[in-house]
């Protein structure tokens, strides 16, 4: 494997909650309202420093999508996941866009996002609205 060049970004920083390498900025944020098995989770135009995992279909609460799981380049934690294929017309904005799981991440504030009390750690994965 080659050597991993890390992207570091300026502004309002989301970044992994295990190194604080940078992941996004704010203004790449396209919605807060995601949920995921673990809690919120953010919907981003771009990120950086992260690898995909295999491609795979979910059934999620808004219908199946094609999705690859994404990772911190530098300490391998899981961080979200890219939608690759939407199959329903009003889910196609969410293409090759991205999620961040709050648990897997620090905010723009240095806080850490934690497991919400009582969430639902297996089952499938939501991608509602609220």
């Amino acid at each position: 494997m080659g050597r991993v060049y890390v992207v570091n970004l300026e502004g309002r920083i989301y970044s992994c909650k295990h190194c604080q390498t940078h992941l996004a900025t704010s203004d790449q944020i396209i919605s807060k309202s995601f949920h995921c098995r673990k809690g919120r989770a953010y919907l981003f135009n771009e990120v950086v420093n992260v690898s995909t995992g295999m491609k795979e279909e979910r059934l999620m609460m808004t219908g199946v999508h094609t999705v690859s799981d994404i990772f911190c380049v530098v300490c391998g934690s899981p961080v979200g996941w890219k939608y690759e294929t939407a199959y329903d017309k009003a889910q196609k904005y969410k293409e090759g866009k991205f999620i961040l799981e709050r648990f897997g991440v620090c905010g723009p504030d240095g806080s850490c996002y934690r497991i919400r009390h009582g969430a639902h750690i297996s089952g499938t994965t939501s991608d509602t609205r609220v």
